[in-house]
């Protein structure tokens, strides 16, 4: 009887990931490419400061503590932005929106080149709340199309698109900064940027088929979106679990090619380990969200990857000179597979629980 029991959970497991497939990821591979191509040139918008940062920071004669700096502006753009981008999404569409943080970035990173600490951070703001943007247009996009029981999924495959980014830095990073110099390697991808934000242009018509263009901003937005949180107990958990999660990810992807630097590696190799490094969290997104559709209950999964991010945080906070580069590695990857693969499960949750009146919060 077990065995009987045994065999149809796995025939129907087997049959809702062929329904999967032929229902939803294929007839919608384009909205998910699309997003997928925006989240990671975001995510090679908002890294690429931090991967680069040892040489900025010899060149300006700069205390490390400036990274933070960066990154603590970035962040508190990006609050305010993400608090009031509701209406703009509703109003313009998710894909337009995207092509705006695209342009946004691209933009900030330019303003970065001319090199000065006022520069970085106009940078920070204007890339830091350009970038803020790309998650919720993306999450809007597809959470309208995707099945229910199979958005821990959808979303982690989408959220795949961030540490493919962090790996395209990791790896041409230093190497466009070896041959163009750290300027010419941030105005390279400026423009790659800008370009993505064009190619998307095509799709406006048919993406963006559900905006309201009669929605008006207004400064009530940012109240209405703290007060949804803050009401309903889901949400606000979900809330504080993604400000934690959100905090680890930051200091790591913000300071460990410097930390690594710190402890005597070349820039080469600090960036070539940081992408190994990252290069766990792509797969490990991706059975997030499969265990989190099929398995267990996303909830779960969540509480498991707070638990690695603590242990690994721990360990890496022990790193030394003296510690071998593959110790390194593998602390660096549990770290990895936890701080940098929870994005989809928890988008999932919190797009599941949000009131379907408002979109685009």
């Amino acid at each position: 009887m077990r065995s009987t029991l045994s065999r149809a959970r796995k025939q129907w497991r087997s049959n809702t990931l062929l329904s999967a497939t032929r229902y939803w990821l294929v007839p919608y591979a384009d909205r998910l490419g699309a997003m997928f191509l925006q989240q990671m040139f975001a995510s090679v918008g908002k890294v690429l400061p931090a991967v680069l940062a040892p040489l900025v920071i010899a060149e300006l004669h700069a205390d490390p503590a400036w990274v933070g700096v960066y990154y603590g502006i970035s962040a508190a753009a990006s609050l305010v932005v993400q608090m009031g981008c509701g209406s703009f999404i509703i109003r313009y569409g998710a894909l337009r929106m995207s092509q705006v943080v695209l342009v946004l970035l691209g933009g900030g990173m330019a303003v970065a080149a001319e090199g000065s600490l006022p520069g970085f951070g106009a940078s920070a703001i204007i890339g830091g709340g350009g970038g803020a943007v790309s998650t919720p247009t993306s999450s809007q996009l597809l959470y309208r199309v995707s099945p229910p029981r199979l958005a821990p999924l959808v979303f982690s495959i989408k959220q795949t698109a961030v540490p493919a980014g962090l790996l395209i830095c990791g790896f041409l990073g230093p190497a466009m900064a070896g041959a163009l110099g750290w300027r010419g390697a941030v105005l390279a991808t400026a423009t790659a940027c800008v370009a993505l934000a064009v190619m998307l242009q095509p799709l406006r018509a048919r993406f963006d088929d559900d905006r309201v263009p009669s929605r008006r901003f207004r400064l009530s937005d940012f109240r209405v979106t703290i007060a949804s949180v803050l009401k309903s107990p889901d949400l606000r958990g979900l809330s504080f679990a993604c400000f934690a999660f959100n905090g680890v990810q930051s200091v790591f992807t913000a300071y460990f090619v410097t930390y690594l630097a710190a402890l005597g590696y070349e820039l080469a190799a600090a960036g070539f380990l940081f992408s190994v490094v990252l290069a766990v969290a792509v797969p490990c997104r991706i059975l997030w969200g499969w265990i989190g559709s099929f398995r267990l209950a996303p909830r779960f999964v969540m509480a498991g990857l707070a638990l690695g991010m603590a242990r690994s945080v721990a360990l890496t906070g022990l790193f030394t000179a003296a510690w071998p580069v593959v110790a390194i590695g593998l602390v660096g990857a549990v770290l990895s597979a936890t701080a940098m693969s929870w994005h989809g499960i928890l988008l999932s949750e919190t797009a599941a629980w949000h009131p379907p009146a408002a979109p685009g919060r």
